[in-house]
């Protein structure tokens, strides 16, 4: 089948990093079903496994946890699936990925796609709204009833988006984002975030010029090791501190504390790289985000749609990632998309 992988962890300025190939269809097991993918989309742990992971000799490497497709052919053990249905997943880091023609998944870590949306639009969704729901829900332990306010760090890019909407449309809680640019300002701003703040300067004076002399909850999406300090000043004596990134520098926790603020790691791939037995919560939260989309709450964070998947375009793709400037999601259709 067709595919773009890679053999070598190269620049992606270098037009061997990723690669027009040919590999074997992948098995179908008891417990999967085989998607024909039909659109996907690119997310920085791509990028992070292209730097740091090279393949066994001789062997290519296939990237993409992010997929709209259809179903093909579904596993012994499964059920709630069968040929023809339209889904949609972000699957597991510890297996293949989907830059391919076919891609396998286990079953329990998939939904039906939402009918409102094209496959592209869909394919910009489930890994990031799968981030951003169980940080929110399960990490800060989040109600519809929760108030309070929600300081959202780096939130133009895909989980900040994701988390704008599942913060104004599921909870109570007053979202303030911030963002660098003027046009990743306004993309925050048309999602609903109620305040918007660069993170480029000082945090605390720009909250106290709006009134907010601090904050109950916060995501912290990118260069916590940098506003480390200044987010344990801000957060309120008793709060929260979720945090997805990779700090480049040892986080010094003791600033948390006098206040008693908790720290919380949120991580797509726990359930399905450790098997846990919850594991299919995650096939029943996208379900719900599928449904809420259908009923106009939630919409698709697509910005950008690169055509079709090759290795150039995923080349592309991932160097507008690794600038940091991309506000959203990147896109493209895969193999088996409609002309």
């Amino acid at each position: 089948m067709k595919a773009v992988g890679y053999q070598q962890s190269l620049p992606i300025d270098n037009n061997q990093a990723l690669l027009d190939i040919e590999i074997a269809e992948p098995t179908l097991q008891a417990d999967d079903i085989l998607v024909a993918v039909y659109g996907l989309s690119v997310n920085p742990v791509d990028t992070k496994i292209r730097q740091r992971k090279q393949p066994a000799a001789g062997e290519f490497g296939v990237l993409g946890w992010d997929v709209a497709g259809v179903v093909i052919g579904v596993g012994d053990n499964v059920m709630d699936f069968k040929e023809g249905d339209e889904v949609w997943y972000a699957g597991a880091v510890d297996r293949a990925g989907a830059n391919a023609q076919y891609h396998v998944v286990d079953a329990r870590l998939v939904s039906r796609k939402p009918h409102s949306l094209n496959f592209a639009q869909a394919a910009a969704m489930p890994l990031t709204f799968l981030t951003a729901w169980e940080l929110l829900f399960e990490r800060l332990a989040l109600t519809a009833d929760t108030t309070g306010s929600l300081l959202i760090t780096g939130a133009a890019g895909g989980v900040g988006s994701a988390l704008i909407q599942l913060a104004k449309q599921l909870t109570k809680l007053t979202v303030i984002a911030t963002a660098s640019r003027p046009e990743s300002q306004q993309w925050v701003r048309d999602l609903g975030a109620d305040l918007v703040i660069n993170h480029h300067q000082p945090l605390a004076p720009q909250l106290a010029q709006h009134g907010v002399t601090g904050v109950d909850y916060v995501a912290s999406l990118t260069h916590t090791d940098q506003h480390f300090t200044s987010l344990a000043e801000l957060i309120v004596p008793q709060g929260k501190l979720a945090l997805i990134d990779d700090p480049s520098e040892l986080l010094d926790i003791r600033l948390l504390k006098q206040k008693s603020i908790s720290l919380h790691w949120e991580f797509m791939f726990t359930r399905s790289m450790f098997n846990t037995a919850d594991a299919y919560v995650q096939g029943q939260i996208l379900q719900q985000i599928a449904e809420l989309t259908d009923a106009g709450i939630l919409k698709t964070t697509l910005s950008e749609h690169l055509g079709p998947l090759t290795a150039a375009n995923l080349r592309l793709a991932h160097s507008l990632l690794e600038s940091h400037q991309v506000i959203g999601k990147l896109v493209l259709d895969g193999f088996n998309a409609p002309d």
